[in-house]
């Protein structure tokens, strides 16, 4: 099944550049564990993002006066898929596409000097410090507290499922500077050093058995005035402003492609009474309903660029109502493919990613074909795609808002 999408010559040209360069540089182990659904080491992550940096291709939604490319949103696009697609791993977001874009906004020169150079070269990693043990969804309802004290400010309180933060070098946080008046009007957006005394980070181990997500605590934590990005008690305007940019990003119609084609290629070969699995009605009904809907997500997201080029004002105003969307659309349609993975691995496919690795981290030892160990883990692990970035429920009644207005108006 295809649908035409029409893409001009230079956009053509610049797919088999990108084509080009993804078969030629991205390392064989890495492509491997990507293609096979296994996870990375932090030093696979950075090593991808230095070769992309040495190409210039580290960030392709940076404008060129902080050191991107300068693609056009459709470029972005067509980056996105084929990096996919050649099993390069997506780019940890939190530094690139998260906090750079609010620096680059709403940061002082002095602080896009001295982070966005060291983001785009991966030198440092970032982590995200919004959600915490009964601030999630309800975001505006934190408590971690930041009291200035004179050049400081002092730091208390708690962050959970804090991605990957224990690898993390810097963490962008939201925290409470004001506690009178409307939640949303105390809040302030704050650049914290995980290095500093007072920080600790404690692991939260998955229903996968992996450590991916952690709980950071604050105690007593000084943190240069400085680090304040923008305005005291602005913090909630730069947060919607990033969550944009984050949801439009979870959307991962590239990863998904080849996550689809993956599935596939396993239902071909996986035999169900004596037949291909892509030959059950029913199996081949629901693939053919997911890559469905993936196509419509891409073509609703093209369209989105398309008019971005042609109406920057009406880009920027529908944003955030085209970033719940896509959001909600694509963490869905991630789930889907990896429940039907899930299926074709059948009872092969290992609960437990240490026991998809093996002892000796290769799956060594296991029973049943290595292509169905991760499967399991991988649907698990997938399950928070419709909570994080805002909960699916909570993006719909955004939607309803911004379509129908608000209840009895």
């Amino acid at each position: 099944m295809t649908v035409d999408i029409a893409f001009t010559a230079e956009e053509q040209a610049f797919r088999d550049e990108v084509r080009a360069f993804a078969s030629q540089r991205v390392p064989a182990t890495i492509r491997e564990k990507v293609l096979t659904g296994r996870h990375l080491t932090r030093d696979e992550h950075v090593t991808w993002q230095k070769v992309l940096h040495a190409r210039g291709w580290a960030a392709p939604a940076w404008p060129v006066e902080f050191g991107g490319p300068g693609w056009s949103a459709v470029q972005q696009h067509i980056f996105d898929e084929e990096m996919a697609l050649a099993g390069a791993p997506r780019p940890i977001p939190f530094g690139l596409t998260m906090v750079a874009p609010v620096i680059m906004k709403f940061g002082s020169p002095a602080q896009q000097k001295r982070f966005l150079p060291r983001i785009l070269a991966m030198d440092d990693w970032w982590c995200q410090g919004y959600s915490e043990p009964q601030s999630g969804s309800d975001l505006a309802s934190l408590k971690t507290r930041a009291v200035r004290d004179g050049d400081h400010y002092v730091v208390n309180g708690q962050k959970t499922w804090t991605t990957l933060a224990q690898y993390a070098d810097w963490i962008f946080c939201l925290v409470r500077t004001r506690t009178d008046g409307k939640p949303q009007a105390g809040i302030s957006f704050l650049l914290v050093d995980m290095k500093t005394p007072g920080v600790r980070v404690h692991p939260i181990i998955t229903l996968d058995g992996a450590h991916e997500v952690n709980e950071v605590w604050f105690e007593d934590v000084r943190v240069p005035a400085g680090n304040l990005v923008g305005e005291e008690n602005q913090g909630w305007t730069y947060a919607k402003f990033l969550l944009g940019h984050e949801r439009t990003n979870i959307a991962g119609i590239g990863a998904s492609k080849r996550e689809l084609l993956r599935l596939k290629n396993l239902a071909r070969v996986e035999m169900r009474d004596g037949r291909p699995l892509l030959e059950s009605p029913v199996f081949a009904s629901r693939v053919a309903q997911v890559e469905v809907d993936l196509m419509a997500l891409e073509v609703t997201n093209l369209r989105v660029l398309s008019a971005g080029r042609s109406s920057a004002d009406r880009s920027r105003r529908d944003l955030g109502t085209v970033a719940s969307i896509l959001k909600i659309k694509g963490s869905e349609i991630q789930q889907a493919i990896s429940e039907l993975l899930l299926l074709a691995g059948g009872p092969y496919a290992a609960a437990d990613v240490r026991e998809a690795r093996g002892q000796d981290g290769g799956g060594a030892g296991l029973v049943g074909p290595a292509h169905a160990a991760p499967l399991a883990a991988s649907y698990f692990n997938l399950r928070k795609t419709t909570i994080y970035g805002g909960a699916n429920e909570i993006q719909r009644n955004l939607v309803a808002h911004a379509v129908l207005g608000p209840m009895g108006g």
